[in-house]
């Protein structure tokens, strides 16, 4: 839960202010002393900052936040990574060119010629990817006719400046990108197998560039169709120790024989090593691969690691789980859900987690999230009443109506609408509905936030109560003062009246 401090941020944000709205996205991008890690919330109010000229906040947009969460909002971010490249930031270049062949076509005259220099400075920096994002942005040459008993139907375009080892390392790349597995292992293999021969025996002694890296990595994923074998191996131990972060995960889980869902595979003919495992994990993770976090997370509790341990388990798990892994979601709300009686809001970490797995379909976390919270019914008694809240209700009961149409919005009891506590019921993700203490016939209860519309609906609604006391001892009085004041609007009303018979 929020401490006192970062409550009084959230407030801010909420309310508006773009020093709060900086500061809250800081606290959810690093971490807070409460709050969690949470890149998508954490974009969220960078971005509502940015808006506002905040420039720290796109800045730290474009340094920290990769493709992975701002694909999902491409037209609301793609102005804050544009400034930010500008700005001589390599990873918004990268994240920005990801953006813009993303499709659909982009319609901002010039911003793929602007991008050009700021990729190609990122390129020279060492970032892997930004070679190939190039030749991917760049005009493609006219394609020359094909020479006679030329039998490819669609012939390979080879770039017209460049050495030849730089085109045929394009061509590889045109291969792989159209995703033709064994046309790209039998144009590669020759070249792999050479890089192998020139290599030292120990892989960490070996200087390859970052295209012979890939290359090396991409074979070894296309061969570990066929199954495993040295040439496999030896080419996925020189990638992972050039840093490949894919290589470095398949070492992995060779290392510890198992797949990335944790399930135990056939030892064939190596043997089982989970701490050369975990050093390749660590490494893999520590590159952004939520897959390498899961998976260490299952070697730490198995019985026959020698250094098992439940905590460190639970610790890559929920890296994992924030890095946008479904599964270790789905795993860190069960066991929150399971562990509800040893804390209060552990129901409430639960939903967050499920809520996350089953945005990515998984149906386990749907099924579990409809047991916690479960759907409420298509309308209530506050659907009746919207009709009757006139402007002149609003001016002189302005709490009564939010909270009626706060009822309406997430189908609350009477009782609940009355009595609920705005500001502390709001979690983000859902409202935790207790009235216990001044009602006593009531029980807890989470209803989750569904969509864009309630939580428009709830920021406002909270922003009405921000300087309120809420308590029964607050300028709205306690419970039969309120029923009182209700009924009494009611009953002004013939409409009203009718309502209520109803």
């Amino acid at each position: 839960m929020a401490n006192r401090e970062e409550l009084a941020v959230i407030r801010g944000a909420r309310a508006g202010d773009a020093a709060c709205q900086l500061k809250l996205g800081q606290l959810y991008l690093f971490g807070g002393a409460s709050l969690p890690h949470s890149m998508p919330t954490a974009l969220h109010w960078l971005s509502r900052a940015a808006a506002q000229g905040e420039d720290l906040a796109w800045r730290l947009i474009g340094e920290h936040i990769p493709f992975e969460f701002a694909q999902h909002c491409r037209p609301a971010v793609l102005d804050w990574y544009a400034q930010a490249a500008e700005a001589a930031i390599p990873e918004a270049a990268v994240t920005l060119a990801q953006l813009v062949l993303q499709g659909p076509v982009l319609e901002q005259p010039g911003l793929r010629e602007r991008l050009l220099p700021r990729l190609e400075a990122a390129a020279r920096q060492g970032f892997a990817d930004a070679r190939w994002l190039l030749a991917q942005l760049r005009p493609e040459p006219q394609r020359e006719p094909a020479p006679a008993g030329y039998t490819l139907a669609e012939p390979r375009r080879w770039p017209s400046d460049g050495s030849a080892e730089e085109a045929q390392y394009a061509l590889l790349e045109q291969i792989w990108n159209e995703e033709e597995g064994g046309e790209f292992l039998q144009c590669a293999l020759p070249l792999a197998r050479s890089l192998l021969a020139e290599a030292p025996a120990e892989a960490a002694a070996w200087q390859g560039s970052e295209a012979q890296v890939r290359l090396l990595s991409r074979c070894a994923e296309a061969m570990a169709e066929e199954g495993e074998g040295e040439e496999l191996a030896r080419m996925r131990e020189l990638a992972a120790a050039a840093g490949d972060r894919n290589a470095q995960l398949a070492l992995g889980l060779a290392l510890a024989r198992m797949n990335c869902e944790g399930e135990r595979l056939p030892q064939g003919s190596g043997t089982v090593n989970f701490k050369r495992a975990i050093r390749w994990l660590t490494q893999a993770g520590e590159q952004g691969l939520a897959d390498a976090w899961y998976a260490l997370s299952r070697i730490y509790v198995k019985p026959e690691f020698s250094q098992r341990s439940v905590s460190e388990a639970q610790a890559c798990l929920e890296r994992a789980a924030g890095m946008g892994h479904s599964g270790a979601q789905l795993e860190c709300g069960m066991q929150a859900w399971r562990t509800r009686r040893g804390g209060e809001q552990n129901d409430v970490k639960a939903a967050y987690w499920l809520q996350k797995a089953a945005a990515q379909g998984s149906a386990e976390a749907q099924a579990a999230l409809d047991r916690i919270a479960p759907p409420p019914p298509a309308a209530g008694w506050a659907e009746q009443l919207m009709p009757l809240l006139t402007r002149e209700l609003f001016s002189s009961q302005p709490l009564l109506a939010a909270r009626i149409e706060l009822a309406r919005t997430f189908q609350l009891t009477r009782a609940e609408a009355l009595l609920l506590d705005v500001r502390s019921a709001d979690q983000g993700h859902c409202l935790v509905v207790d009235i216990r203490a001044a009602y006593g016939r009531s029980k807890r209860r989470l209803v989750l936030v569904r969509n864009a519309q309630q939580r428009q609906a709830l920021d406002r609604i909270a922003r009405l109560f921000e300087q309120v006391d809420c308590s029964l001892s607050g300028p709205e009085g306690n419970y039969r003062q309120r029923l009182y004041r209700f009924k009494t609007w009611l009953l002004s009303t013939a409409r009203g009246n009718e309502a209520m018979a109803a």
